[in-house]
């Protein structure tokens, strides 16, 4: 047996309950113990207890959202891994395999006291904020509207209809074929007549905008010979530039150790902003997998990859990112990755964000509301298109960190639904105030904007609530979750709440409102 060095506060506990055998570490747990994984996609799975079976490798994790290589138990566990770990839960103990870089650490009784101890020793706040336009009015993404077809006059268009809807102007975010080809970014002249007009004109109803962009060069493409020629891009086995397929086909890939590639992007994105007065980025891709097994002029992780594309955007307030790895406590916005027009999507949004606050990626972003999966959208009439979920939705999104629209309800709801959504925006402008005060203070501490109620109010038996919410410390946020549930069952924690039609509760108790349509139940904490 291998002697490894723990880092440690209470001895006893950990000299009894961990143990290391060549490169694994070896984690003691029971029923009692609760655990949370940092693989953000999978958040609605969680907590996992030691009763559990469970096989999760991070090593260019798949899932194609938020990744922190990190374990967080309601007991105030923490594991801390340096190599993107293999995880495996079995017969009451949890085996690490980090190539022998796990830490173990006993740092208090809570969830809190682990995720604080986490934040202080492996992700520190910067201090600093994403663009706060992206907290103090809704979002506006032209994926589902336009998909593919993005061009200026129908960008004008939808965000004209935002204004005549009555939307508070916001974040307008541009999404993917603005551009003339993957790694041509300039705007497309067949469908931009005059991008800094549209831009101008953008700006003069009050948006700020940003565009999407990836580290994909297609091959066919005059950019991709002068970079292969500069030695640019990720290399195969031959030491030649390696084609990756991806989404949207197949393209040589930006190598961001590499500071002939980081020089050249750099270029490109501070040229839109120059020429354009372009106000920031969506940086999508990056995923760890799209490295595996490629060369680069480092020799680093695939995880690593999507690390160094996660620094790109700290040039940047304004910045959208979907697949991250060791950036928390960094003023990055991170979304869920694109959720399908279903019912059992909307229930993950939760979770995932729930997940998302405790592993340091505080600045989160529930995907589009009614999803951002753009096949959902389809060839959908009236009658297949479910109005329901996207009013609920928009509910979950209002008391989030950020609030994101796509599909323009406008376009596609009746008065009915319609005017239900914008009781949830009007909801949103409500607490606005209290959301960029908390989303402020994120950025000094790391603490979680919406929080489990076990990280609120640990040891009370709510570890495995995950359809509730705090936004900070005096809100609690109950969504429906569930179609055609107009009534919802609420668990209220110890102190006075009062609910939305003014009738005052103490807790802790478990209670049933009425939540019609147009609802979205919170309590406000009075004590």
């Amino acid at each position: 047996m291998k002697k490894i060095v723990f880092y440690y506060f209470i001895t006893a506990f950990v000299i009894i309950n961990t143990w290391c055998t060549d490169n694994n570490l070896h984690v003691k747990t029971n029923a009692n113990t609760f655990w949370w994984i940092g693989v953000i996609n999978r958040g609605y799975l969680m907590p996992y207890t030691g009763a559990d079976d469970l096989e999760m490798n991070l090593f260019s994790h798949p899932d194609g959202n938020q990744v922190q290589p990190l374990l967080l138990s309601n007991q105030g566990d923490v594991i801390w891994c340096d190599y993107p770990p293999e995880i495996t839960f079995k017969k009451g103990e949890i085996i690490i395999d980090a190539k022998g870089k796990a830490k173990y650490t006993k740092a208090g009784n809570t969830l809190k006291e682990a995720y604080e101890f986490a934040s202080k020793n492996y992700f520190p706040p910067s201090g600093k904020t994403p663009d706060m336009k992206l907290i103090s009015a809704p979002q506006y993404n032209t994926w589902i509207e336009l998909v593919y077809d993005q061009n200026q006059e129908d960008i004008l268009r939808y965000a004209n209809a935002i204004i005549d809807n009555d939307y508070p102007p916001g974040v307008l975010m541009i999404d993917d074929n603005w551009q003339e080809d993957y790694g041509k970014w300039n705007f497309h002249p067949g469908r931009f007549s005059d991008p800094r007009m549209m831009m101008d004109s953008l700006h003069n109803m009050g948006f700020k905008v940003m565009l999407w962009v990836c580290p994909f060069v297609s091959p066919d493409c005059d950019v991709y010979r002068k970079l292969d020629a500069e030695g640019a891009f990720m290399r195969n086995e031959n030491s030649q530039s390696a084609m990756v397929k991806w989404w949207n086909g197949v393209s040589a890939v930006l190598d961001l150790t590499n500071p002939v590639d980081v020089k050249w992007l750099n270029n490109q994105l501070d040229k839109l902003v120059e020429e354009y007065h372009v106000d920031g980025f969506k940086l999508d891709a990056g995923d760890a997998k799209f490295y595996k097994g490629l060369k680069a002029s480092k020799d680093i992780l695939p995880d690593d990859h999507t690390m160094l594309w996660g620094e790109i955007g700290l040039r940047y307030p304004l910045n959208e990112y979907r697949a991250m790895y060791k950036m928390g406590g960094q003023p990055l916005v991170e979304r869920l990755r694109d959720k399908s027009h279903k019912w059992n999507d909307v229930k993950t949004l939760i979770p995932n964000m729930l997940l998302q606050g405790i592993n340091g990626y505080v600045f989160g972003c529930p995907d589009m509301i009614g999803g951002g999966e753009f096949t959902s959208f389809l060839n959908v009439s009236a009658s297949s298109l479910d109005q329901e979920l996207i009013v609920r939705s928009a509910q979950i999104h209002a008391l989030m960190p950020m609030m994101q629209f796509s599909v323009a309800p406008w376009r596609i709801l009746d008065e009915k639904h319609h005017s239900a959504v914008k009781k949830a925006v009007a909801t949103r402008m409500k607490f606005t105030n209290y959301i960029v005060r908390l989303t402020k203070e994120a950025a000094k501490t790391n603490q979680p904007v919406v929080r489990y109620l076990e990280y609120s109010f640990p040891h009370k038996g709510y570890a495995k609530i995950k359809d509730e919410f705090m936004l900070g410390d005096s809100v609690l946020v109950a969504p429906v979750v569930e179609k055609k549930m107009y009534k919802r069952r609420v668990t209220l924690p110890d102190g006075k709440w009062k609910y939305i039609d003014g009738k005052k509760y103490n807790g802790p108790a478990i209670i049933e409102v009425d939540a019609p349509l147009d609802v979205l139940p919170y309590f406000v904490k009075t004590d």
